[in-house]
């Protein structure tokens, strides 16, 4: 029987979370430490990815205002918000434990096993590609992954009593979503573990049934310990370089350089209205935001293609968008593919296909 480590690194400000992360998973490369699950919380933080610009990603006002800390992932993805009503898991792995590099392989086992510990404690959680975990079409876990090497870093997070519109006003997103009916619908799309259970889940149950379920994915037996001396080493570190204004400023660009881009327009199927960030320095859609006055079915067809369309170079935006809906069934009256094709070529100001050769 192999032997991994578990870690509860506690409540944390996003400065020591992520130098944690960069020790953790320099300690796994270097073959200092075991396999290791740790868990963690953040106090209100806006993380960025490690790519993103804060001025273009985020409300920076809202956050001065409200106490919210900005910082930097050490992994790619996009800007989201953290705080104590979110529980976050994370596995330091070596390349051999999962046998490929191949993230959506890894993703697919890991979450299967996630959404095992999750419906033990009463709610019918599944994996659903790429990345998420739902209950009844609801997320209720984002994660990722990213190599370092042969290391392996796999996060998760758990969202116990999550408040949505926070996360909404933390980001710099369009006027549009942030009306109550816009709020509304983001609120339907995501599943709290208090509601679904209707009481306060017991956090170290949740921790249990994870270990647990890691335990069997991976035929290995976890115990508990604290940091080596290597990783305090490590953190320390690290600490001094992301605890700082520079390391926020990694990549600084202006907001002018992604404009948030709308357009509306009248079809047969109703009206449709488009916001979209656009990246005019390597012209890519970073984000589009779909709403208005038309019948969608299923009613999670709007946010999954707008997940399909970010960070799509303008080339391929028309091609996802048509591949988007030759692979699924979708009601949506008499709005059509060319339609949302349409409204966006309007926000743009220009074509979405490049030239034929």
């Amino acid at each position: 029987m192999e032997y991994w480590r578990v870690l509860d690194t506690g409540l944390r400000p996003p400065a020591q979370n992520i130098a944690l992360n960069r020790a953790l998973l320099e300690a796994r490369q270097a073959d200092e430490i075991p396999s290791t699950l740790r868990f963690l919380r953040f106090t209100p933080s806006a993380l960025l990815g490690y790519h993103q610009s804060a001025e273009q990603e985020l409300n920076l006002d809202y956050c001065k205002a409200n106490g919210i800390a900005v910082q930097r992932r050490i992994t790619g993805g996009g800007a989201i918000y953290f705080d104590e009503t979110q529980i976050g898991w994370e596995l330091y792995l070596h390349k051999r434990d999962v046998g490929t590099s191949d993230m959506q392989s890894i993703s697919r086992r890991i979450c299967h096993a996630a959404a095992t510990a999750i419906s033990a404690l009463g709610v019918d959680a599944r994996y659903r590609p790429r990345n998420d975990i739902e209950v009844d079409g609801r997320k209720i876990s984002g994660t990722g992954g990213a190599f370092d090497g042969d290391a392996l870093l796999f996060q998760g997070t758990l969202l116990i009593e999550f408040d949505v519109e926070k996360m909404l006003r933390v980001l710099r997103i369009p006027a549009e979503k942030l009306s109550d009916k816009a709020i509304a619908s983001a609120r339907e799309r995501v599943a709290n573990l208090k509601d679904l259970l209707g009481r306060q889940p017991d956090v170290g149950q949740i921790r249990r049934n994870l270990t647990e379920a890691f335990e069997s994915e991976f035929d290995v037996e976890f115990h508990e310990d604290e940091l080596t001396l290597s990783e305090h080493a490590r953190y320390q570190v690290a600490l001094r370089e992301i605890d700082t204004s520079d390391w926020i400023a990694l990549a600084s660009r202006p907001a002018s350089g992604m404009p948030i881009l709308e357009a509306v327009q009248k079809f047969a199927g109703g009206l449709l209205r488009v916001a979209a960030s656009f990246d005019t320095l390597t012209r890519t859609l970073r984000q589009v935001w779909f709403t208005g006055d038309i019948f969608v079915s299923p009613r999670r067809t709007i946010a999954d293609l707008e997940a399909t369309l970010r960070d799509t170079p303008l080339d391929k935006v028309e091609p996802r968008i048509r591949t988007f809906f030759a692979e699924r069934q979708v009601d949506m009256l008499s709005l059509t593919p060319d339609d949302f094709i349409a409204v966006l070529r309007l926000a743009l100001k220009q074509p979405l296909l490049m030239p034929h050769p």
